[in-house]
């Protein structure tokens, strides 16, 4: 940050509140300037060492999207300290094995935060973390809590009666006398000089816990310069950004998408950059009478975006395909009634997207003009780089493990197919391998593995190096292995099928669940699917598809004929789903991210559904359990 002094008075962040007493339209907003965020940085990060931080320790972040979030993270480099950030919507049982795992004794919150209308204590759960973490052998020794809701949020030495933007007036935080302490009560005596701490490249930056396959989070490890050097390289060609350009990523910091293209790889290039709180938190449809309504209130999110957008004149979007799938239910109306001619690059992430969500984005809401990245399926449109609205796909290859962009177009220079996560970045050495590990040639299907390392690449499983040799270069020898499956077409784009773990065997025809979807969302009346594996008694296994359909349509026995009729159609007769379920929501977590563990279970009609914490709502397991057709 302070190489990009130059750029002292230039925006770093537009922070924008959203309001959901008033049905979560925009609030009040304010902004930050890259020099008052370095002030802010040094005095944390020497708040950091009154509290006996130092090089190589390891700090906990349990906070809501709120600037303070981001200070705390850099505070953190700048001091040589490893941020392990927890997305503020774990439950106090995955704060505190994180804690423990990565021997964190320093941990930074807030007293609250709204999801939606919801109100959390999120230091609340810090302590009922700290009692978890003390009964497994870590001691907490210090607790600094933002007072963000609280009688007195917002109060600083100059203006100590200012209330909070959205105070929570009965919200009441318990502080433990010599543990815990007010981040405003620390900042006001600490210096604004800092000098930063000078690190070797391989040091450790940071440790982010993510889902492991056997079902126990696993601390990824990212190093110094290989991942800001990654990062700040895959912001800068992935979304052909310039100087004037205004960036909003709609993703939490407490995923990898949110510590690389929201703060890391936009900040090293002088961004400026709109950070939203709980955007879509409130989303969700209600059921009546065999319909999907949206309550009046409700239907702001599918303007949001687009107020948001014309308020900041957003020039790169990039977002989720849950969302854009979510939208596509309301038509181009709620789109259509803002400007949206700021836009010039759309990008999606977390996950793959169907095609027709892809041309959604590219028309509806880039009004074909806008470069888009994503995947593309055969037979649909192919559209032209030319034509300008850059939809960038969760196939454009961003995983925890990879710290950036591995395969993706780029504006302006990628011919864009929907629905492909296209071509390569600098340096990337993909292959496709057979299950012998041979390297495959041409049109062809199987794992995906990359055959080079690369800057931005994880180093290691946090106290468990074995682990990360095992998960990711045992399999196939020689090569790392993504977990992804992976189909080249004669141009040689890549399309990203899915996890190896979301492929099943049906007759001995490897089926991918990305690839049923797709086919089964193309249809007019389906918004969304999900497609799992259930046993079969002759096959082995077959296809129980969850799907939701878009407002207005009635499930019946005719669409269940519809959609199986497509499906062969389009795959063959294999890949037809046995079961189908009308499923007016499907199991997300707060990233949007469908939990297909739950879907498994429940298509199994089995209560046995594990750590659910991180699910948006709890309360569509119930409804899904009730939909569940009759199995014989």
């Amino acid at each position: 940050m302070s190489k990009l002094l130059h750029k002292c008075n230039d925006v770093a962040v537009f922070l924008c509140t959203l309001e959901p007493r008033e049905g979560n339209d925009i609030g009040d907003d304010s902004k930050i300037t890259y020099s008052e965020l370095l002030v802010e940085v040094c005095k944390f990060a020497n708040v950091l060492k009154d509290v006996g931080v130092k090089r190589g320790d390891r700090v906990a972040i349990y906070m809501p999207m709120i600037i303070e979030l981001v200070v705390a993270m850099l505070a953190c480099a700048r001091i040589g300290a490893i941020h392990s950030i927890v997305f503020g919507g774990f439950s106090a049982d995955s704060l505190a094995g994180r804690m423990v795992d990565g021997q964190c004794s320093v941990v930074v919150t807030a007293d609250g935060v709204y999801r939606g209308s919801k109100l959390l204590k999120l230091k609340e759960v810090v302590d009922n973390a700290i009692t978890l973490a003390d009964k497994k052998g870590l001691k907490v020794h210090t607790v600094i809590a933002v007072r963000h809701l609280g009688p007195g949020a917002g109060q600083t030495p100059e203006a100590p009666a200012q209330s909070a933007k959205r105070p929570c007036y009965d919200l009441e935080t318990t502080m433990v006398e010599g543990r815990d302490h007010w981040w405003h009560d620390k900042m006001a005596t600490a210096s604004d000089q800092c000098e930063p701490e000078w690190m070797d490249a391989e040091d450790p930056l940071f440790i982010l816990y993510t889902s492991g396959s056997t079902g126990t989070p696993k601390g990824v490890v990212h190093t110094q310069i290989g991942y800001m050097l990654y990062t700040a390289t895959t912001f800068k060609y992935s979304f052909d950004f310039h100087d004037d350009h205004i960036y909003w990523c709609t993703a939490d910091i407490g995923w990898i998408t949110g510590h690389s293209y929201v703060v890391y790889g936009p900040m090293a290039n002088g961004a400026t950059s709109v950070l939203v709180r709980s955007l879509f938190k409130s989303l969700f449809f209600i059921r009546k009478n065999d319909k999907i309504e949206f309550e009046e209130f409700q239907l702001t999110p599918t303007r949001r975006c687009w107020q948001i957008t014309d308020k900041y004149n957003v020039s790169i979007l990039y977002t989720a395909p849950t969302l854009i799938r979510t939208l596509m239910k309301f038509g181009d109306e709620p789109i259509k009634k803002y400007s949206r001619q700021s836009l010039r690059v759309l990008g999606t992430v977390g996950e793959p997207i169907n095609p027709e969500a892809w041309l959604f984005y590219y028309k509806s809401i880039g009004d074909s003009r806008c470069p888009s990245w994503t995947p593309l399926a055969d037979g649909n449109d192919s559209v032209g780089m030319s034509q300008s609205v850059h939809s960038q796909e969760a196939c454009e290859m961003i995983k925890c493990n990879r710290g950036g962009h591995t395969i993706t177009s780029l504006p302006g220079a990628t011919p864009m197919k929907p629905g492909s996560a296209t071509l390569p970045f600098f340096g990337i050495d993909p292959v496709i391998l057979n299950d012998d590990g041979k390297i495959l040639k041409g049109e062809c299907e199987g794992s995906l593995a990359f055959r080079c390392p690369w800057p931005g690449m994880m180093r290691t499983v946090y106290g468990d190096h074995e682990r990360f040799e095992r998960t990711y270069f045992k399999t196939f020898p020689g090569f790392y292995r993504t977990g992804d499956g992976c189909r080249r077409d004669k141009d040689g784009y890549l399309w990203v099928t899915g996890r190896i773990d979301d492929m099943f065997n049906v007759s001995g025809h490897l089926l991918s669940t990305a690839e049923i979807e797709s086919a089964v969302v193309e249809l007019p009346e389906v918004a969304e699917a999900a497609a799992v594996a259930y046993p079969h008694k002759v096959k082995g296994q077959c296809c129980y598809c969850f799907v939701t359909l878009i407002q207005g349509v009635t499930y019946s026995e005719e669409i269940i004929k519809k959609i199986k009729q497509h499906v062969r159609q389009r795959i063959g007769a294999h890949a037809q789903p046995d079961y189908l379920q009308n499923s007016p929501s499907l199991p997300k977590t707060r990233s949007g991210k469908i939990m297909r563990r739950v879907s498994r279970k429940v298509a199994q009609n089995s209560r046995d559904l594990g750590d659910i914490s991180t699910m948006a709502d709890p309360g569509v397991v119930e409804e899904l359990f009730k939909n569940r057709p009759k199995i014989s």
